[in-house]
């Protein structure tokens, strides 16, 4: 291994087979030496890595997933850990300590500010302070029919905890929740019109004011994945993203959806605490999130703010040409 590159600190990243982990392995490459880990053999990130940074994990919701994790971070000699699956995000947090002991930090938002983005009947509780949130109401036995109504038609029907989409619906008709049990597993929200962001927000590890906050839209989605979309620099967008992720208390990235009211205003829908897919677009409008987040989690101070340009983005697919003598499902290899 070349002297320069083994003086770099080591970062390892999970989630290997998803985007947020590929921007993140690609934008770490410069600078440090990335280990990559994910459950399949096959994530793309592994291959984008030394075969002697790779490795595999459990599920992040196993109870051996910390300790395996923390053993393969002194393996590959990690001096960062970047967890980027929802499910590992809490348990790895919880464990901060424990990676310390190592010598070990880990780029993982506080369980208080986890707690928030992961329930999001107390998210938009705790940022109706700062933040337009949409009209919520709590599908328990203590909802009322008058609350509901308030509501308007249509509308949403959502999980108060989970990711993804799943459990969404747009309702036209009260009497639809006939069939929906009344305990607290789901929030009832008002419909809101207009466009949806989602603003990339870089906090600073002793908390405090951001550092930047770059707003996004989505304008081609295929399969749940942005494929096209551009930045945009709408002070108003800016300033919910910032207000939103400082209420929180974010010390690394977050993702900040909103979507316009009817008249306009940016509301909040949720926050996703972790590095997004289409990090590689806030990356082209001059903001390196994953390099900055990185460097601050290992000491280096950040600057007070930065600003970034308007760009759009086209993404497409590539492809990574893997060695047969690593390939898992190579003749003479189990799979």
């Amino acid at each position: 291994m070349p002297a320069a590159e083994a003086d770099r600190p080591v970062v390892l990243v999970t989630g290997a087979g998803g985007a947020a982990a590929v921007t993140l392995i690609e934008a770490l490459a410069d600078d440090y030496a990335v280990a990559a880990a994910d459950l399949d053999p096959l994530a793309v990130g592994l291959y984008l890595v030394p075969g002697e940074r790779r490795g595999l994990l459990p599920r992040g919701a196993d109870p051996a997933f910390v300790d395996e994790l923390i053993a393969l971070a002194r393996r590959v000699g990690a001096t960062l850990v970047i967890p980027t699956v929802d499910v590992e995000l809490a348990a790895v947090a919880q464990a901060r300590g424990r990676f310390a002991e190592h010598g070990m930090t880990v780029l993982v938002e506080q369980p208080e500010t986890l707690r928030l983005c992961l329930d999001k009947h107390l998210l938009m509780r705790h940022c109706a302070a700062v933040v337009r949130v949409p009209r919520t109401v709590l599908w328990d036995e203590q909802a009322t029919p008058e609350q509901v109504e308030d509501l308007g038609l249509p509308f949403i029907i959502k999980p108060r905890q989970g990711a993804g989409g799943r459990g969404f619906a747009v309702l036209h008709s009260i009497s639809e929740l006939d069939a929906v049990p009344r305990d607290g597993t789901n929030i009832l929200q008002e419909h809101l019109p207009g466009e949806e962001f989602s603003v990339d927000v870089l906090g600073r590890p002793e908390g405090g004011a951001p550092v930047a906050a770059v707003p996004r839209r989505r304008d081609k989605v295929d399969s749940g994945i942005a494929v096209a979309g551009r930045t945009v620099a709408d002070p108003e967008l800016v300033a919910a993203g910032r207000a939103v992720a400082e209420r929180i208390g974010v010390v690394g990235v977050v993702n900040v959806q909103l979507r316009r009211a009817a008249d306009g205003t940016p509301a909040l829908l949720e926050v996703n605490p972790r590095f997004p897919g289409t990090m590689s677009l806030t990356r082209a409008a001059g903001i390196d999130m994953p390099r900055l987040a990185a460097r601050a989690a290992l000491g280096e101070t950040l600057p007070p703010r930065l600003d970034f340009a308007e760009v759009a983005v086209v993404r497409h697919w590539a492809d990574v040409v893997v060695p047969v003598a690593d390939y898992p499902f190579a003749p003479g290899r189990s799979s």
